[in-house]
């Protein structure tokens, strides 16, 4: 694998590329150049041959017209007068030359032993074309020994009739122009390794040049891919590489800065959705759960929701699901489950907004769900139902009882004086009932919007518990209740608005009183919880109050025993006012029943020693 990778770097490749185009450009050459070369040494050859050949014929015409007609002694002497011309011309050059006559048959050779060669016929097609007068008679051949040779074949004419008298037949071997060729093959052979040596040399130092650069901005990149943004690649020149060194070097600075601007915004968006007050989850087009936020854990009740399905864990229908993603409603309304809600004694509301997440070309690619706890809202407007509907409820019972009253009075029972002055007192009693529901009421307005402010003095709290006892003393002694104020002897006085306290205090006694059995006992006491609260506490041993109406005793208009209540002239706003007033206070209260056994009351005050500072 590492040899197959080595060769396919650009380096390699570069100097392959190198080495072929200097290859195929001295094969072209080479190939153009010794072919020329060939050509003409052969071109060369031949007409050297030719011109050989056109002299002898032309020494040879004479002899060779003349031969018919002289007798044999002329023609004996005549023939080796020519055989000897020919042997000295062509003797050194080691061509083959022939003389021959009208026939065919060989006059003169250049041969050392002619005595085997004279007055044989020469058959060949070349000797018998030029025989016939045909001058371009030319062929190369390869003999038995595998060496080439040229034969060349001239008619020899006599010039005074141009008549055909004989032929000058030449075959003269090629090795000395083939041995050439083959030189020069060598040289540029030779030539051709120098070359790729050289350019192979060559190449490595260009294709180092040029991949070096480039190695470092791999390096570079891959470094950039790990999270490594400090590393710069050094420019080594103005050229293309350089110039892209440089284009790598500012985006790697940009891309540092974007990632580190992406960082931020991902903490903060992380940080925002952590700390919002609402969950959030983000679903795919599939409706897989990608993103969520803590708080929408804690509303739903589950440990994660990494791989689950939208639809699944808001425990809707799909159809209904589809219907939200694709934008045609945007709100749903979801109670919690009914195991969540007998664990947290209360029923949960959460309110689901869905806002499908579009992309350029692609239509919704997901949804995002953000969630809202709106059971204190809804409690408040269930709240708000029940508080107009116990006024009203309220308010109209006495005025029902006024108006009958009123039109008995009118009918006639004004005349008889006894049920008049009874019709009356009841008249009275309602209306003063009303009077002190309404007080009620915009008691607790002023102190819902704080106009109410607090006129906080230095009170004695044993001398506060006191005046309560006595102010009830009459009502105590009516059911012969026993009361019992106890107070620390280091709890002194305290920084308190006496009249609002008293008016905690006086519902709290007045409340005991009534459910509170003749014969009973209550108790007041106050000490110090802490260094800087102080608990008040009213204690009776009435008749106590269910477990379930704990929780609610201190919403406005609850009552227990609502008929009885009513009938003791209770607005069922006591405990209510009391609460608020002692939280304007800055403190709490609480309240413990055992059915039967009786009823604690006790609030905490923070212990001021000078107004507005703690002790």
């Amino acid at each position: 694998m590492s040899g197959r990778r080595f060769f396919r770097t650009i380096q390699v490749k570069l100097v392959i590329i190198y080495l072929l185009l200097i290859l195929v450009a001295m094969q072209l050459i080479g190939v153009y150049f010794i072919s020329t070369v060939k050509a003409s040494l052969t071109d060369n050859f031949t007409t050297n041959l030719k011109e050989q050949a056109d002299i002898l014929s032309k020494l040879a015409a004479k002899e060779l017209y003349e031969k018919p007609n002289s007798d044999s002694e002329t023609d004996t002497s005549s023939t080796e007068d020519l055989s000897l011309v020919v042997r000295n011309l062509f003797s050194i050059s080691g061509t083959e030359v022939q003389v021959l006559d009208g026939n065919g048959r060989v006059v003169a050779t250049s041969l050392q032993v002619p005595e085997s060669y004279i007055g044989k016929k020469n058959t060949s097609l070349a000797v018998s074309r030029a025989l016939t007068g045909i001058s371009e008679n030319e062929e190369e051949i390869i003999d038995e020994n595998g060496t080439r040779k040229k034969i060349i074949a001239l008619p020899v004419t006599y010039n005074d009739n141009d008549k055909v008298v004989g032929a000058v037949y030449m075959l003269a071997s090629m090795d000395s122009l083939y041995d050439t060729v083959n030189r020069v093959n060598q040289i540029f052979f030779s030539g051709t390794l120098i070359a790729l040596g050289l350019t192979g040399i060559l190449g490595i130092l260009l294709a180092h040049t040029i991949t070096s650069p480039i190695q470092g901005l791999t390096r570079q990149a891959a470094a950039v891919a790990d999270g490594k943004f400090d590393l710069q690649v050094p420019v080594l020149g103005d050229d293309e590489i350089g110039r892209l060194s440089l284009a790598f070097n500012d985006m790697t600075i940009r891309l540092k800065e974007a990632l580190s601007v992406n960082e931020e915004e991902n903490e903060k968006l992380a940080s925002i959705l952590s700390n919002m007050s609402d969950g959030v989850i983000a679903a795919d087009e599939n409706g897989k759960v990608i993103v969520w936020n803590r708080r929408s854990q804690e509303m739903l009740d589950v440990r994660t929701c990494e791989g689950c399905s939208l639809p699944e864990l808001l425990g809707m229908p799909v159809q209904k699901y589809l219907e939200l993603q694709n934008g045609r409603e945007q709100t749903v309304i979801l109670p919690r489950s009914e195991e969540e809600a007998e664990m947290d004694d209360e029923e949960g509301v959460l309110r689901v907004t869905f806002t499908p997440i579009h992309r350029r070309d692609k239509g919704i690619t997901g949804t995002i769900a953000v969630l809202q706890d709106v059971t204190e809202q809804e409690k408040l407007e269930q709240s708000r139902r029940q508080f107009v509907a116990n006024v009203s409820h309220e308010l109209r019972t006495p005025l029902t009882t006024i108006k009958s009253y009123a039109e008995a009075l009118n009918d006639g029972a004004l005349d008889e004086r006894e049920l008049s002055e009874r019709f009356v007192g009841v008249i009275r009693n309602e209306t003063e009932r009303m009077i002190r529901l309404v007080t009620d009421l915009l008691h607790l307005s002023r102190l819902d919007s704080n106009q109410a402010p607090l006129r906080r003095r230095k009170t004695n709290i044993h001398e506060m518990l006191d005046e309560v006892a006595d102010r009830f003393s009459f009502q105590l002694r009516q059911k012969s209740i026993l009361a019992s104020i106890v107070v620390d002897r280091d709890l002194k006085s305290a920084w308190l608005d006496r009249d609002q306290i008293d008016q905690v205090l006086d519902n709290l006694i007045s409340n005991a009183i009534k459910y509170t059995l003749e014969g009973g006992a209550i108790e007041l006491s106050a000490h110090k919880q802490d260094a800087a609260t102080i608990a008040i506490s009213v204690k009776d041993t009435g008749i106590g109050i269910p477990k379930k109406d704990l929780s609610r005793i201190f919403d406005r208009f609850y009552r227990v025993d609502k008929a009885r209540s009513r009938n003791m002239g209770g607005t069922g706003l006591g405990l209510s006012i009391a609460r608020e007033i002692v939280k304007a206070h800055g403190g709490t209260i609480s309240l413990k029943s055992e059915l039967n056994e009786g009823t604690t009351v006790t609030f905490t005050l923070p212990a001021l020693q000078e107004e507005g500072e703690t002790a």
